[in-house]
């Protein structure tokens, strides 16, 4: 959650699943309520922006806030909806500090879908999905999103790529092989428009990387382009961030200003 105060300027954002609109009362949980009350030492009257993913970001104020309950009053748009664009991260789960650490990321990196995939050198065998989904969402409030990235059911490797939709080229981060340098990679690739959506992945691999077999696989699709993110080995983690911000920066919207409010 936002940190702030209004009198720095910030003010609370949080994510809700109910419907914005002007004059909208919106109840919280005790959690939320606590947590402005308590932690942010919020009081009545005191403004908090909101967002569902749908309606955009609304300015509400705290029309009652007590230990049995608060509720918002939804007061006036703040920042009509958007969506990035369509990116997801297909990646193999790692250890539970580190995975944390990812869906955090690739939501501030503009990922519209999360998707663990299990390869076989993959040695996590469990995803908690209610916890990445609890990182996404407080990482979308601390970074201005409007909407909350997809948390995916993990699927095996073979599953994945025989569903796979053709029209959405993946970004391969390859450890070995041949593979194009990653900037230069995704120059010869088309940018999407607001006209021209354009789907892309990029895929990681585990900690012990990808099975030749796998990679060997993977090279032989045609939406699949083979990238290398430099001389040095990289931690997972680091491979999927590394290569997100290279994508946002050169194909996506890391050349966009941020919206008026």
């Amino acid at each position: 959650m936002n940190l702030g105060t209004e009198s720095d300027g910030m003010i609370p954002r949080l994510y809700v699943d109910a419907p914005l609109a002007a004059g909208a009362a919106i109840p919280l949980d005790a959690a939320r309520g606590h947590y402005l009350r308590n932690v942010l030492r919020r009081e009545k009257g005191a403004s908090v922006l909101l967002f569902n993913g749908r309606d955009g970001e609304w300015q509400a104020e705290i029309e009652a806030l007590a230990k049995n309950g608060t509720r918002l009053s939804v007061q006036r748009q703040t920042v009509p909806q958007r969506r990035g664009h369509d990116l997801w991260l297909v990646f193999a789960p790692l250890k539970r500090e580190r995975i944390d650490l990812l869906a955090e990321k690739a939501t501030e990196l503009g990922c519209r879908r999360l998707q663990p995939i299990f390869t076989q050198h993959t040695a996590v065998s469990r995803v908690n999905l209610e916890r990445l989904a609890a990182h996404v969402m407080e990482a979308a409030e601390q970074t201005e999103r409007l909407d909350l990235p997809e948390v995916a059911e993990p699927r095996r490797f073979g599953e994945l790529l025989e569903s796979w939709p053709a029209d959405r080229r993946i970004i391969l981060c390859a450890e070995a092989g041949a593979a194009t340098p990653i900037a230069e990679a995704l120059a010869g690739l088309p940018r999407p428009t607001a006209d021209n959506e354009i789907p892309y992945a990029v895929m990681t691999g585990p900690e012990g990387g990808f099975a030749s077999s796998e990679l060997d696989h993977l090279r032989k699709l045609p939406f699949v382009t083979p990238v290398g993110l430099g001389p040095r080995v990289l931690r997972a983690d680091t491979a999927a961030i590394a290569a997100l911000a290279c994508w946002q920066a050169l194909l996506g919207d890391g050349r966009d200003r941020p919206p008026a409010r």
